[in-house]
């Protein structure tokens, strides 16, 4: 079962999304196993974010996420990365696919409401960062019909 770590920006706080863009991410099978808010500090956003050091918007980005709060998740499930970076949409707002949560929510590349890994090795390091192991919940999730 994979894991992936899904930040919530502050656009996607700031404008009350945090509901919508989890509900769609627990639509798709996606079990959210681990929740919290925080107000991420500068040295934090730039580990988060150090795979991008070398590039002119590095700073603007750190900026960016650090400015106001965010959620952060952990979802689970059968191929969880694959499927959250399918139904979050392109980087770019105006080039995500309608019905993505940047397709539908997103204003702009920088503003693009929601940050989820990219690779499941990176999904394991990106959730260390934000959660310990007793912060993770297993649980049995029923779906009714």
């Amino acid at each position: 079962m994979e894991r992936s770590l899904v930040l919530i920006k502050p656009d996607g706080m700031q404008r009350g999304l945090t509901g919508t863009i989890i509900n769609r991410l627990e639509e798709q099978g996606l079990k959210l196993i681990a929740l919290k808010m925080l107000h991420l500090d500068k040295a934090l956003a730039r580990k988060h974010y150090a795979a991008h050091r070398d590039k002119p918007f590095f700073e603007n980005l750190v900026n960016y996420i650090s400015s106001a709060p965010i959620v952060a998740a952990v979802f689970e499930g059968e191929r969880a990365v694959k499927i959250i970076r399918k139904i979050t949409g392109a980087t770019d707002p105006a080039k995500a696919e309608t019905g993505t949560i940047r397709g539908d929510l997103g204003l702009n590349t920088r503003h693009n409401t929601v940050h989820g890994s990219d690779s499941v090795e990176t999904a394991e390091k990106e959730i260390k960062r934000f959660f310990t192991e007793s912060e993770i919940f297993d649980y049995d999730r029923v779906i009714e019909n």
